[in-house]
């Protein structure tokens, strides 16, 4: 007798399932269960369609090919009896079948095996007014394309965007370019939680300067409007708007399976073996409803991408079919596009570090992207997080024009592997001037780390170090970079002296005071601090990334 699948979900992680269930038993009947009105779409894309990047909805619905994966092409190509507009109300796990509504009628479909890709629901915060008219969330295909109907009547020329994530930020690019003012409001001290204080405020600069007014610790408290909003009311006063967009982040869609009496996990979401497997053994789910295991600290966590759900769609269909795959976690790995930043991150950032118990390391290290003489050579800053002790990578930051993700990707390889900064040091990595440096970004990251780890040069975050001239503490804040570049920009209440000067200037420099070396990105800082450390300077301090990755706001004195 064939195997009986129903798959719930239609997005990501039920087609992955349902057509490799197909594959692996050609012979099952396979019937994927959709409340909307599109699937199997890339949800991530929603922003570039609303810019205008993708120009047309199907082009976020079709193969490489150009082949639109509808109804139609699960059934002829995949096999897979697709219900379209079709809501699951009930799992009845003893009967082992689903009560759906279709068309006004409710019926029951039998399984053997059920997959529950339910995925996730946008947060709408319980404020006054938050039901008027053109507020919308950016969940699904309708809301991109009201949003972009909106804007085609000329109707959106102010908007809010209400979160800072990475709904928020990516959404915040998509309204600049098609000419929309664009305000994003964020409650709490910084954008982009997923990475450190000081490379989100990097990024909110260059937000900044592509004319996004950002407002951080500005919480939102009403709408004001008839029929439509008008106005974004906060703590910190109102904000004309005749468009607002919701992205306050997503909570898994688990009111099916909590009915049907399965465990929900102290993430939110349905609780899972790395085999996608429920607590009822003949269930499974997979992505956004799903929980995962964070690989670094070995416990439940909850990171939507649709890069997970793919894979742990694969993951139960294997499992469903009696194979015996497993889906180990991840490392909540990340990459979005700021204007003509990168903005990437894996592993564990140093607050979530320290916050889990962690005695961590970390350095902050700008380099070219490429070999620094070849045109179109970029910035990329990385801050890399590693356990002192066992001086294993822990987590890795890039935020830069250059490109980030290929070092995430090789520092999510190097963590998942449980390996050390020295180990990563020496990686075999590719090299021509056109890709990378002599020595890649990570490399010479993870040698910077050596040298801090093994107590070569003492870093000083630029974060303390603004601490300390708000404390009007008693130090030398030491430049040594050239008299050109400080005449351009210099950071506040910052001496000067040239690498190349310092040896005849000792004199200078006193012997009395903590000193903080800096140049640029802090190779040259490195380098003064050793040139005074053998002059018998003790009290010697590096700060980590130079004037690049300061992330306040520099005395700019020329062109």
């Amino acid at each position: 007798m064939a195997l009986k699948v129903v798959v719930i979900g239609g997005v990501a992680a039920g087609p992955k399932a349902a057509a490799k269930i197909k594959r692996l038993h050609p012979e099952a009947e396979v019937k994927l269960v959709e409340k909307g009105k599109f699937i199997s779409y890339a949800g991530c894309g929603l922003p570039y369609f609303v810019s205008g990047a993708v120009k047309e909805r199907k082009d976020l619905m079709s193969t490489p090919i150009g082949v639109v994966r509808d109804a139609a092409f699960f059934q002829k190509v995949k096999g897979v009896q697709v219900l379209m507009e079709t809501e699951a109300l009930e799992i009845d796990r003893a009967g082992k079948r689903v009560r759906i509504r279709r068309d006004g009628t409710e019926s029951w479909l039998d399984y053997d095996k059920l997959v529950l890709a339910t995925g996730a629901k946008p947060v709408v915060p319980p404020i006054p007014n938050v039901n008027l008219g053109n507020i919308f969330t950016l969940h699904g295909v309708p809301d991109a394309e009201s949003i972009k109907a909106m804007i085609a009547q000329a109707k959106a020329r102010q908007a809010v965007l209400i979160g800072g994530g990475l709904i928020g930020v990516e959404t915040a690019e998509a309204l600049i370019q098609i000419g929309c003012q664009v305000t994003l409001v964020e409650m709490l001290p910084q954008i982009l939680r997923a990475l450190d204080w000081e490379l989100a405020r990097l990024v909110e600069k260059h937000m900044a300067a592509r004319g996004v007014k950002v407002l951080t610790h500005t919480q939102v408290i009403g709408f004001e409007g008839e029929g439509s909003v008008s106005a974004v009311v906060t703590n910190q006063g109102k904000l004309p708007a005749d468009l607002v967009v919701l992205g306050i982040g997503v909570r898994p869609n688990v009111d099916l399976a909590r009915a049907a009496g399965l465990t929900i996990g102290p993430t939110g979401a349905i609780q899972v073996e790395a085999t996608q497997r429920t607590t009822d053994a003949d269930i499974f789910a997979a992505g956004d409803c799903a929980e995962s295991m964070d690989l670094v600290t070995g416990k439940p966590c909850y990171v939507p991408l649709g890069s997970t759900a793919n894979k742990q769609g694969r993951v139960a269909a294997i499992n469903a079919c009696g194979g015996n795959d497993r889906f180990p976690g991840v490392l909540g790995s990340m990459v979005c596009r700021v204007f003509d930043y990168c903005v990437a991150r894996t592993g564990l950032s140093e607050a979530n570090a320290r916050a889990a118990g962690y005695d961590v390391t970390t350095v902050i290290v700008p380099d070219a992207d490429r070999a620094h003489y070849l045109p179109g050579a970029k910035p990329i800053i990385l801050k890399l997080v590693i356990e002192t002790a066992s001086r294993k990578l822990l987590g890795a930051q890039a935020v830069g024009p250059g490109h980030g993700d290929k070092r995430m990707d090789v520092a999510a390889t190097a963590i998942t592997a449980g390996m050390t900064v020295d180990q990563v040091s020496k990686l075999d990595l590719c090299y021509a001037p056109p890709y990378s440096g002599a020595l890649d970004n990570i490399i010479v990251a993870a040698n910077v780390a050596r040298n801090k780890l093994d107590g070569q040069v003492a870093g000083v975050t630029a974060r303390e170090v603004k601490r300390r001239l708000d404390a009007k503490e008693d130090f030398l804040f030491l430049d040594v970079r050239s008299p050109g570049e400080h005449q351009q920009e210099r950071l506040p209440q910052s001496t000067l002296i040239p690498l190349g000067a310092l040896r005849s200037r000792l004199a200078e420099v006193p012997k009395d005071k903590p000193i903080i070396a800096f140049c640029k990105v802090s190779l040259r800082g490195y380098e003064a601090a050793k040139i005074l450390q053998g002059a018998g300077f003790e009290n010697v301090q590096v700060m980590d990334g130079g004037v690049v990755a300061w992330p306040y706001e520099k005395v700019i004195t020329g062109v």
